[in-house]
């Protein structure tokens, strides 16, 4: 259960020996959640970092009327949490749940900060980590402000090739800002195109 983790470090350029490995095998700690079962709750300090190995989270805000909005989805091989409430711990304001049976393997702060001294070479990996994760939200945000709606159904496709016959219109339509109904229109618009340019 721990080899996805393994291959995830080693194919970005992250030299393991034996010995390294059985510390990070220690350091993560498994478990398995149900569908719909909560990782994160709004309001509660974010005590894990967590790297999903089977299944798909999705992490949201809710807002005054109860309304859910997808900032993120997390399948295999992707990490999810909220790194302000990580390292600060201070309080949330996301929700981060299961949208399929899932596994992960989770680590503290604490246990992060004490694997990183004793494998000096994950601290570049997470550094590139955090730094890639603000990025892509920053160009989230500048996405939803800016972008069409059909400019962010494309980038949705190329972010999340993988999960898009996993996950309902609803939460995909949630995630791009629109209606479902906007979503079915603005998939009849790409086969459209997609004709033309065939033809």
């Amino acid at each position: 259960m721990w080899d996805l983790l393994i291959v995830h470090f080693t194919q970005r350029n992250i030299q393991l020996n034996e010995e390294q490995i059985a510390l990070i095998r220690s350091a993560f700690h498994y478990r398995k959640f149900r569908k719909h079962q909560y990782i994160l709750q709004q309001g509660d300090i974010a005590r894990y970092d967590t790297f999903v190995i089977k299944g798909i989270l999705k992490t949201y805000l809710v807002d005054e009327k109860g309304q859910e909005h997808i900032i993120k989805f997390s399948p295999e091989d992707w990490w999810a949490n909220d790194l302000y409430s990580f390292h600060t711990e201070q309080p949330t304001s996301y929700t981060i749940d299961c949208l399929e049976d899932s596994e992960v393997l989770q680590i503290t702060r604490k246990e992060l900060e004490e694997l990183i001294e004793r494998i000096p070479q994950l601290h570049q990996y997470y550094h590139i980590t955090y730094r890639n994760s603000i990025i892509a939200y920053n160009r989230r945000i500048a996405s939803a402000l800016c972008n069409t709606a059909l400019e962010r159904y494309q980038e949705f496709i190329a972010r999340y090739p993988q999960i898009e016959q996993r996950v309902s219109n609803h939460l995909i339509a949630s995630y791009l800002g629109i209606t479902p109904q906007s979503l079915s229109r603005l998939r009849k618009q790409i086969s459209q195109l997609q004709k033309i340019n065939i033809g």
